[in-house]
């Protein structure tokens, strides 16, 4: 991934939304990294990849609750953050 300052960033704005569209471009501000430039088209990738991710959790759940095989909230979540719906 390409890096930039924010100041070459702000004074080659057109040059770096060029690049944006075919690869993400980080901004650095003062050495540390505070902004990812990307196309709408990976933005929308994006989030439709989590959304998917999101409806497959839900599916795993509903299984899960249809054949009686839940259990409480606090074991839920501890599956949910170890990524046991991951699958």
């Amino acid at each position: 991934m390409e890096i930039l300052t924010a100041n070459k960033a702000k004074t080659h704005f057109g040059e770096l939304l060029m690049k944006a569209q075919s690869a993400p471009v980080q901004i650095d501000k003062n050495g540390k990294p505070v902004a990812v430039l990307v196309s709408v088209e990976q933005y929308e990738a994006s989030e439709r990849a989590k959304l998917e991710m999101l409806k497959a959790r839900m599916m795993i759940a509903e299984y899960e609750i249809d054949n009686d095989l839940t259990s409480d909230g606090d074991e839920f979540f501890e599956k949910l953050i170890a990524g046991k719906y991951d699958e």
